[in-house]
């Protein structure tokens, strides 16, 4: 399949960070991320085939997007860069990394698995309704705690958040319901469909070489603490952090503390710097 331009948004100047958003998403969703790093680096922000302003109508595979963003790297001429992945971003993160390691010398993987697994429980018309009122509310006045007390903590956002302070409810309001009213049925068949089909890369994660930042909230049900934990494991140089009292939208829950762990490890390790030492020793 030949692969789609995509929409998207460069920030900064310096080592180059792509930065991938999860589903439903949209590079926008990743600004609580380019804001910040940009000022060190250059961060590029992918509306994601069928996300956002990438939308298609035309069916494709979960693999399709490696192709749109080994071409989205060759457009802008990137030969190394960093990698920030967030739920479906961080599996696409980890598929990168074992498809084009000279390519990838860091992965930041956030709230995701190389096998995924939830612990969701079943979703009632109640559920529904309120996540919609809610949503639509929080939509018109953002971050409004009357919305978010009444309304939200009885809804879906139960289960995506845990700390129910305006910081996150601000976040969903700019970027997480606009993305998800741009996300195609063509981008959530493909996502299903892998998902269905028992996506498990667990043992090829051996391949990956470059050092790995994997961050998870405990409470998260989506793609649980414990499957982020797993794909750490596996990993053959990896930093784990996994945030107490926070859930799938924990970079939006507590942005100022997950910045802080990633300057911290971006500082120490120097992943940008990595493939340089490997390839030219001293």
């Amino acid at each position: 399949m030949t692969p789609q331009k995509l929409s998207v948004s460069v920030k900064g100047t310096g080592f180059p960070i792509l930065c991938l958003h999860g589903h439903p998403g949209s590079g926008s969703c990743m600004s609580v991320f380019t804001e910040h790093l940009s000022e060190r680096f250059q961060t590029i922000a992918p509306d994601l085939r069928g996300y956002g302003k990438s939308r298609t109508f035309t069916p494709f595979d979960m693999t399709d997007h490696l192709l749109d963003l080994e071409a989205l790297l060759d457009r802008f001429g990137i030969d190394r860069c960093l990698v920030l992945g967030w739920s479906l971003g961080g599996i696409l993160a980890l598929e990168l990394a074992m498809k084009y390691p000279h390519r990838v010398t860091g992965l930041i993987i956030l709230a995701s698995a190389a096998k995924p697994r939830g612990s969701h429980p079943p979703i009632s018309w109640q559920d529904n309704f309120y996540t919609g009122l809610a949503g639509i509310i929080n939509w018109v006045i953002p971050g409004w705690q009357w919305n978010i007390d009444t309304l939200a903590r009885r809804s879906l956002f139960r289960y995506l958040i845990q700390q129910h302070t305006s910081t996150p409810y601000r976040y969903l309001a700019r970027s997480g319901t606009p993305a998800y009213l741009q996300t195609s049925p063509t981008a959530t068949k493909a996502l299903n469909t892998a998902l269905r089909a028992g996506y498990n890369r667990l043992l090829n994660l051996g391949d990956i070489q470059c050092p790995s930042l994997v961050m998870a909230g405990e409470g998260d049900r989506h793609i649980t603490s414990a499957s982020s934990l797993e794909t750490a494991q596996h990993l053959q140089e990896c930093q784990w952090e996994c945030y107490p009292n926070t859930a799938h939208l924990f970079p939006w829950e507590i942005p100022d503390r997950v910045l802080a762990d990633i300057d911290r490890w971006l500082t120490l390790t120097r992943p940008e710097g990595a493939r340089i030492l490997k390839m030219f020793p001293t």
